[in-house]
């Protein structure tokens, strides 16, 4: 068996590849294995009251992480991906970036304080609005595209497997009863922020890159070319973060808490596939490999059709088990998100690696953009119609990824990408 693998991995970009994978596979692990310990407690702990204001402070702070990193997830990455054997245009990547981010926090920061103070539903818990911020800060400055770009993904898991697990401990020691809820965002967000500190420590020690202060003019060449990327990922996160926080200005906290607890079991579920799809995205911007995305599409496919069968016939089980409560809104919610995870997966995967990578990332962005507009327009019309429920929510969020996939499926077949065949 082993000599089988060696064999596989016999080149050196396979083996980088095989090293990333593992290295984002332990990363996402953590990154979905250790909230499925601690959110179960905080429900407990806290309630469904107090824990539904915690994700409802969440879903409003990721707009403005949406705003700081301002789609350098995608752009980044690529950028360093494709130039990470000159050192000097790395410089000037990382370095522009970097200072971006910095100028987005400011202008975030500014925002958040003018709407806070001026709407009392906000202005009523404005400690815990601030203190979520903080994870804004935290990721900011932990510069993971740099590593996914370089491909030395097992720098960056050793750190963030680090703080996430310190943090994770930390959460069942202060967290202890419905008044510590101001603590959550705070202990979540020094994960990242400690992260960041050493992760940029490293990139100094290991790699030995420097940041040079860059001009306007040079930042705006960056800004403007993660642009359709930012509007990508703002589109996304009309119908994912935004779902949230329409549930908490119209519904209750309780509802919201509910609504978040099947949220994250399907996160959990989608996720898995993610360290594939971050690993393959860098090699595929570089090789152009057809044939083996083809075959990755295919088995990614299969196993998540299977375990959607598999939630799909133990849903009831699984929130029992983890989260010690029967529910029948957490269950439909569920079984709604699982429903459009059939889709989701593959629909990921058209997108990014598939059209970014082979040179289409207007399209693979356009099609959530256009999506994203459905889902808007639908959650329009249940806030007109008085009809927001959390599982009208579910189901928009069903009719917005079924539009994704078959918006990707029709470019990816009119550029010829679809199982087309190496040469």
């Amino acid at each position: 068996m082993f000599s089988r693998i060696k064999n596989i991995v016999n080149t050196e970009d396979k083996k980088r590849l095989l090293s990333n994978f593992l290295s984002l596979s332990l990363l996402q692990a953590f990154t979905y294995i250790l909230p499925l310990l601690t959110l179960p407690y905080l429900v407990r702990v806290l309630g469904a009251d107090k824990f539904g204001l915690v994700m409802f402070a969440q879903s409003f702070i990721m707009f403005f992480s949406i705003l700081v990193d301002y789609g350098f997830n995608l752009s980044a990455t690529r950028e360093i991906a494709i130039h990470r054997d000159n050192k000097e245009k790395i410089t000037e990547i990382f370095s522009s970036v970097m200072q971006i981010k910095f100028i987005l926090i400011v202008v975030s920061f500014i925002i958040l304080s003018i709407i806070v103070f001026t709407f009392e539903k906000f202005s009523n818990d404005w400690k815990l609005y601030y203190l979520t911020f903080l994870f804004v800060i935290g990721q900011a400055f932990f510069p993971i595209w740099y590593f996914q770009g370089m491909e030395r993904m097992k720098y960056i898991t050793i750190v963030n497997v680090f703080s996430k697990l310190l943090f994770t401990i930390f959460i069942f020691v202060f967290i202890r009863n419905k008044n510590d809820y101001i603590l959550v965002p705070v202990l979540n967000s020094l994960g990242f922020i400690l992260g960041g500190i050493i992760s940029l420590w490293m990139i100094y020690k290991y790699f030995n890159l420097t940041f040079k202060i860059q001009s306007f003019q040079t930042m705006m060449v960056y800004f403007k070319d993660s642009s359709q990327f930012f509007l990508s990922r703002v589109s996304l996160s009309i119908y994912t973060s935004a779902n949230t926080f329409v549930l908490g200005l119209f519904t209750n906290t309780t509802l919201v808490g509910y609504y978040s607890i099947a949220e994250k079991l399907y996160q959990a579920m989608s996720g898995i596939y993610h360290p594939i799809i971050n690993t393959i995205y860098p090699y595929l911007s570089k090789t152009k490999n057809i044939f083996f995305y083809n075959k990755l599409f295919i088995i990614i496919s299969i196993i998540n059709t299977i375990g959607v069968i598999f939630i799909y016939l133990f849903s009831n089980d699984i929130i029992d088990i983890i989260f010690k409560i029967k529910s029948m809104e957490v269950n439909t919610v569920l079984l709604i998100f699982v429903t459009s995870s059939i889709l989701h997966v593959p629909a990921i995967l058209l997108g990014y690696p598939l059209l970014a990578a082979f040179g289409y990332p207007k399209y693979a962005n356009l099609t959530v953009i256009q999506s994203s507009i459905i889902h808007l327009i639908g959650l329009g019309i249940l806030t007109i119609l008085k009809m927001i429920t959390i599982y009208n929510v579910a189901y928009m969020v069903l009719i917005t990824e079924t539009t994704v996939f078959l918006t990707r499926i029709y470019y990816a077949k009119k550029f010829n990408l679809i199982f087309k065949r190496s040469k």
